[in-house]
């Protein structure tokens, strides 16, 4: 795995994941085998029927000269026309939006991203969600303590 969007399910609740291909130019490649990539931002949208990512910053190569590419350039995703039309109808209702989670290496060598389809949080849902991942840690802790 290359970078991972933590803030993702925080902030999301995840509906539906999709794994899809990036198209990449130059030395973006061997810079995300360096793993210089940022996540922080990127979403993802459709237009004029493409998957379009934006926000990802993807640093420059440190061993090339050439460093004319814009490192938070639009990268279009790769996703056959049937996926791109369910995801559309899914992102046209209400609320729901295309969250990037991970980009990472497939075990053939070709950069992928995790795509979800995601409905945002509202805050007491975030406050709830800690309140039951501390609550789960609790129990563990005291089966492990009364081992």
């Amino acid at each position: 795995m290359i970078v991972q969007n933590r803030k993702a399910r925080h902030l999301y609740t995840i509906l539906e994941t999709i794994e899809a291909g990036i198209a990449l130019r130059g030395t973006e490649v061997k810079s995300l085998r360096e793993g210089r990539a940022n996540l922080a931002d990127a979403y993802a949208h459709i237009v004029d029927g493409e998957v379009i990512l934006t926000g990802l910053h993807i640093s420059p190569y440190s061993h090339t000269s050439d460093r004319t590419l814009d490192p938070r350039r639009d990268r279009k995703l790769l996703l056959n026309r049937a996926e791109i039309r369910r995801l559309l109808g899914k992102v046209q209702e209400k609320g729901l939006t295309l969250v990037v989670l991970r980009l990472y290496f497939n075990d053939r060598g070709k950069a992928k991203v995790e795509l979800a389809v995601g409905r945002g949080k509202k805050d007491y849902d975030k406050r709830r969600d800690i309140a039951d991942r501390e609550a789960k840690r609790e129990v563990e802790r005291a089966l492990k303590h009364k081992r």
